[in-house]
């Protein structure tokens, strides 16, 4: 991972590098809903290891598009929760979804033909 002083200038080789992977959108369209603790993130991304959640989360504070507030309680209370900045990210995942939507299904381009 490239450390914050040194991302791209490309802003679309800045935006690849802080979401890369299926994992960080996915974290983020959880996140879209409000705060979440770390077992609610694994258990709605079914397949995800705690290393990988944990590598994201921590990407994700040091850029600021997650915010990560441990309250004093016992037991521990850890919420994540998305920034300004990071909910900034809701536009972008709208179109992403309404472009991947657009793509014909290839199981039923094939039974549309007479």
């Amino acid at each position: 991972m490239t450390s914050p002083t040194t991302l791209p200038r490309c802003g679309v080789t800045r935006f690849l590098l802080l979401l890369d992977g299926p994992w960080a959108t996915l974290i983020v369209r959880e996140l879209l809903a409000g705060p979440h603790r770390f077992t609610e993130l694994r258990r709605a991304l079914p397949g995800i290891s705690a290393h990988t959640l944990t590598s994201r989360l921590r990407q994700f504070e040091t850029y600021g598009i997650v915010t990560r507030t441990a309250f004093p309680e016992i037991p521990p209370r850890v919420e994540y929760a998305l920034t300004p900045l990071g909910e900034g990210l809701y536009d972008v995942l709208e179109a992403m979804a309404a472009w991947a939507m657009a793509i014909p299904d290839p199981a039923s381009v094939g039974a549309e033909q007479p």
